[in-house]
């Protein structure tokens, strides 16, 4: 597992994280959130051990990070933000140097190299210079060196950052067949990264962590949660939506004409809301029961007060 204890880091005076504490279990895939500056990648790079905290301690399997960096870095791929490369090197050649530098040789090294890329699809792009290639590939490039020691520990800074959405699906599905066994990390402001692949999300806010807990977690806190959204073929009578007992307050959008009725703190309001449609005929085409609206949740919580 991983173990962060107090951990802090400041740049000239300035505090990028303050006071973190948390602790990761092999099978989290954890999505690491927060608005730009939050101190999200700075805390990724104090994990990797390519930053060293200003005070706190990182632990990683029983070892501690400043005793024994070596040997947790053996246990950890790493996606930097950007996925960096040599760019006049090809993939087949940065993976062969990566491998080096991980210390295969020989056959194993050939093994190692042949399967990340089976992994990882990269067949099409192996013999052309990793700066010719698409954004999505420069990616697959960086998750490859990542995976090519099949590490215990994956820590993935913004891994589908400028993908295109089939390119963002193929990301997701290997991210959830790696985490089976392994720990995996997200650093992203995606919102939509949280529901696809994570089963746990933390979100950091001017340094300090301000929720912690699961996806259904964090769409509980959203005021849209059980929420009824009705959107109509033409206009009607909706007086009578607002009056239904377990309604605490109705809202209009103007522009769309879609209503969404939002319950009172316990109630259940489905029922009350469809036999009130089919008793007053109302023109309803769509109805939706609302799971949570993320970007308004992940406003309040980044926009509050440090603690």
């Amino acid at each position: 597992m991983i173990s962060v204890k107090n951990l802090k880091k400041s740049f000239s005076g300035v505090v990028a994280v303050d006071d973190l504490s948390f602790d990761i279990r092999p099978g989290e895939v954890v999505g690491f959130l927060g608005p730009n500056g939050a101190g999200k990648s700075t805390t990724m790079k104090m994990l990797t051990g390519f930053l060293e905290p200003s005070s706190g301690e990182i632990s990683v399997f029983d070892l501690n990070l400043t005793d024994s960096p070596l040997a947790i870095k053996q246990k950890i791929g790493y996606l930097p933000e950007g996925a960096p490369a040599y760019g006049d090197m090809t993939p087949l050649q940065f993976l062969s140097f990566i491998a080096q530098v991980r210390g295969y040789k020989g056959r194993e090294k050939n093994e190692r190299i042949q399967q990340v890329i089976r992994q990882i699809e990269l067949q099409e792009v192996l013999d052309k210079p990793i700066d010719n290639l698409s954004k999505g590939f420069k990616r697959r490039v960086g998750l490859a060196q990542a995976l090519l020691h099949d590490p215990q520990i994956l820590i993935l800074d913004e891994p589908t950052d400028g993908l295109d959405p089939n390119q963002k699906h193929q990301v997701r599905e290997l991210i959830k067949n790696l985490a089976k066994d392994k720990i995996v990390i997200i650093s992203t402001h995606i919102l939509e990264e949280v529901t696809a692949v994570c089963n746990r999300v933390m979100i950091i806010a001017k340094g300090q962590l301000q929720f912690d807990g699961t996806p259904n977690e964090l769409n509980r806190q959203s005021k849209y949660f059980g929420a009824i959204t009705l959107h109509f073929s033409y206009r009607a009578d909706i007086s009578g939506l607002a009056e239904l007992d377990g309604v605490a307050e109705m809202q209009v959008d103007e522009e769309s004409g879609a209503v969404t009725l939002f319950p009172e703190v316990d109630s259940q309001i489905l029922h009350l809301v469809t036999a009130h449609v089919q008793r007053c005929k109302l023109p309803v085409d769509t109805l939706v029961v609302e799971q949570g609206r993320l970007d308004e949740v992940f406003r309040n919580i980044t926009q509050r007060e440090a603690k």
